[in-house]
């Protein structure tokens, strides 16, 4: 019988133990996309205890104390950080099976050297020596991304961001990269017309742009484009039911967006051409700068009404959608790709059994020019574990190219989520491990291992105009 985490953690057989520490265990991480808050890296914070740096804005764990009867107060309320992190600590051994026991060990191993299980019995102990050590300018988050072996991170901004942070990082002496994406989906969601009025509000004060028309609302906002990009931006990203890709003429467009001003609902066919519009404008900017334009499709977002007017979005009211994605996102890229406009894409699935629909779909438009030009993404959110995972990657192994994979991404609010990075790499060696076991593959260990190290880093370096990979 295994030891629980010990060092060949996810790794059967000893051809799968070769390849994660020969190959992939020390590769650097390029972590290009989360959402980490860039004013937290400029300040080199240091978090005060384990409940701010772990439970405060993680619904994965959220939504696990929620089913494991844990009261709200000891979760988003009002409980000391004490109580909440002993009410984790409760729910911690009825995670087994999820992916969370894993990442919660993990964790605790990699960064405080605990390899105690945490539990209602340790939870005190365990909270105490990890308080201990936060303490520690060890423990700030530049040196935090430092021990992770981290050298670039891409957070998640609105086009509306200052980004003063980013400009106070990228002008400073930190020599990680930290860099912002441009996530332009409030500016083109009509579906709460009051918000998206006060959004185009907020767009003309900032921008210094009188926006009279759909024309100038572009106007406005390729400004932002363009200030990102003058802040380091290279890459856009999208959090989408699903791509939007509706015929329609320049004057409808325009009609639309004046009816919008004028707070005039929206027909379901005018809601969805006013969105393909923008998306598609968005497509063009990214095009013309050589931005990696992202793609995250398929999440049914606040499910729980009476949750959401209590606590607000992404509080873990989220879930798998079962939206229908091939036509539309056929359309869309076809689009594009038709006056060849259609830069570097990576797409996102929520809904596994639209996998191979996914995988399928990058092969029409990889033209040669780039190798893994529009990529599969990496598991994604619910799938972001073992099975979900291995899924992917045997997905995207039978109908693309596995070797031409961006690798892995946090997609976390948290500074100590990049063992994550360390799970993909070790599902991915003993992926690969097992075919050679099996006499599927050659025991080809150094092509083999070159070929893990450009899917954990060098593909990721390649792909990506991250100015720090430099």
């Amino acid at each position: 019988m295994k030891e629980f985490l010990d060092e060949n953690f996810l790794l059967e057989t000893k051809t799968a133990e070769r390849l994660y520490h020969e190959y992939a265990k020390d590769m650097p991480i390029i972590d290009y996309h989360n959402h980490l808050p860039p004013d937290q890296i400029a300040a080199d914070l240091q978090f005060g205890n384990m409940t701010q740096i772990w439970l405060a804005g993680d619904h994965y764990k959220w939504r696990a104390m929620r089913a494991n009867g844990v009261n709200e107060a000891f979760i988003t309320g009002n409980k000391t950080d004490a109580e909440k992190f002993e009410k984790w600590a409760e729910t911690v051994p009825f995670t087994m099976r999820n992916p969370l026991y894993h990442w919660t060990h993990l964790e605790l191993q990699r960064y405080f050297g605990i390899k105690e299980l945490l539990s209602p019995k340790t939870a005190s102990n365990i909270y105490q020596q990890c308080n201990e050590q936060l303490q520690s300018p060890d423990f700030s988050v530049r040196n935090l991304l430092r021990r992770m072996n981290v050298r670039q991170v891409c957070t998640t901004d609105d086009p509306l961001d200052d980004l003063n942070f980013h400009q106070e990082l990228l002008n400073g002496e930190f020599e990680i990269g930290v860099a912002p994406a441009f996530r332009p989906d409030k500016a083109m969601n009509p579906d709460d017309l009051d918000a998206l009025n006060q959004y185009i509000d907020r767009l003309e004060n900032i921008s210094n742009t009188e926006i009279t028309d759909y024309d100038s609302y572009l106007k406005a906002l390729k400004t932002r484009h363009d200030y990102f990009a003058a802040n380091g931006c290279t890459v856009s990203d999208h959090g989408l039911e699903q791509i939007y890709a509706e015929d329609y003429e320049a004057a409808e467009i325009s009609q639309i967006f004046n009816n919008i001003r004028l707070r005039i609902t929206l027909t379901p066919s005018e809601a969805l051409k006013f969105k393909s519009a923008m998306l598609y404008e968005f497509a063009l900017w990214d095009h013309e700068k050589g931005w990696v334009q992202q793609y995250h499709l398929g999440a049914l977002r606040n499910n729980n009404k009476r949750a959401l007017q209590t606590l607000g979005p992404d509080t873990g009211w989220d879930s798998i959608g079962d939206f229908s994605q091939a036509a539309a996102l056929s359309r869309f890229l076809d689009k594009l790709d038709a006056d060849d406009r259609l830069t570097k894409t990576i797409i996102y699935n929520l809904n596994p059994t639209d996998n191979d629909v996914m995988a399928a779909m990058i092969g029409n438009f990889n033209d040669g020019s780039l190798a893994g030009k529009i990529q599969f993404g990496s598991a994604w959110w619910f799938n972001d574990q073992k099975e979900g995972m291995t899924k992917q990657l045997n997905t995207l192994s039978n109908i693309g190219l596995l070797s031409r994979m961006v690798g892995m991404l946090t997609d976390s609010r948290s500074f100590l989520s990049f063992p994550r990075h360390e799970y993909f790499r070790r599902i991915l060696c003993n992926l690969y491990a097992e075919d050679v076991e099996k006499g599927e593959l050659p025991n080809d260990i150094e092509w083999i291992g070159k070929t893990i190290q450009d899917i954990c880093y060098y593909n990721a370096k390649n792909y990506f105009d991250f100015a720090a990979l430099k």
